[in-house]
């Protein structure tokens, strides 16, 4: 009986090395490898890839597009569960990628695609999101594992219909070919759609382009309209944020299509103007009112 425990003891600590040895072999031995891995654990749904690299540190502080911030790994793992539960299928092609490596420190900027599938069959919608990511890796023990990264579009302009980037480089506003600059009435009821995350709430606005929205106790407050380029604020004391947005109102006055960002969230005020946050599809639902003669 002694006999067949040592050799028992002897194979599982030979099993044991084994499977460390692999494991040793199968860890990025670069930090763009790492990165690499890391994207195609996302793009797989793999969870326990992503987990084992990125470091789990409780005070690691990252942020995504939109102006969410992740502190720890817990908060991150969540989000990263739902997304996987939600969609269909992930793509994420890396189009540029840049590493630099000092001693156990690496820090790299990287563009790619994230390209989301939602939906069953023929209904199935597909979401191309173009971002910008930096960040910084540390060597542990060895292995390479993310830090802290930051997230964000590459452009608040994803190619909608009603627009097109201004001839100002560097900025994102809205341009109109309208000669129009009186302001319609844009009172009634308004769906508005955030494209990146699919969600959709109501606005009913007042002639001014003022009211609440079903968001967060939402309200919209237009500061200008010229030329069919309608801008304003908006803030939601239900989850403490508030920022900007502005569209470009269809001819027929029934959509209008553009861009929001974050000014504030929490305390948290330094946020580069529309730099954070996404795209807006607005639909009216109030049938537009008869012409009287």
């Amino acid at each position: 009986m002694r006999l067949r425990a040592s050799f028992v003891c002897v194979a599982f600590l030979l099993s044991s090395a084994t499977l460390s040895a692999l494991a040793l072999a199968s860890e990025p031995s670069d930090p763009e490898t790492a990165i690499r891995q890391m994207v195609r654990a996302n793009a797989e749904k793999d969870l326990p890839t992503l987990s084992r690299l990125m470091a789990h540190d409780a005070d690691i502080v990252s942020y995504t597009v939109g102006g969410r911030k992740y502190v720890g790994w817990p908060e991150f793992e969540r989000e990263m569960r739902e997304e996987f539960l939600n969609t269909k299928k992930i793509e994420i092609p890396i189009t540029e990628l840049k590493v630099w490596t000092k001693g156990d420190m690496a820090w790299f900027t990287m563009e790619l695609d994230y390209i989301r599938y939602v939906g069953e069959g023929s209904d199935v919608k597909r979401t191309v999101l173009p971002l910008r990511e930096t960040g910084v890796l540390e060597r542990r023990a060895g292995r390479w594992q993310l830090l802290s990264w930051h997230e964000s579009f590459r452009s608040a302009q994803l190619g909608g219909p009603l627009a097109s980037p201004s001839a100002s480089a560097g900025s994102h506003r809205l341009v109109s070919d309208s000669s129009s600059t009186a302001m319609p009435d844009v009172s009634g009821e308004w769906e508005i759609l955030e494209v990146e995350d699919e969600k959709r709430y109501k606005a009913n606005l007042d002639k001014s382009g003022n009211g609440p929205y079903t968001q967060h106790d939402g309200r919209f407050v237009t500061t200008s309209f010229t030329e069919r380029l309608w801008q304003g604020t908006w803030q939601q004391p239900g989850n403490d944020r508030e920022g900007g947005f502005e569209v470009l109102l269809s001819e027929d006055e029934t959509e209008a299509k553009g861009i929001w960002w974050y000014t504030r969230v929490g305390n948290h005020k330094n946020i580069p103007p529309r730099e954070h946050g996404g795209t807006y599809h607005w639909k009216k639902l109030t049938p537009k009112p008869a012409h009287t003669q």
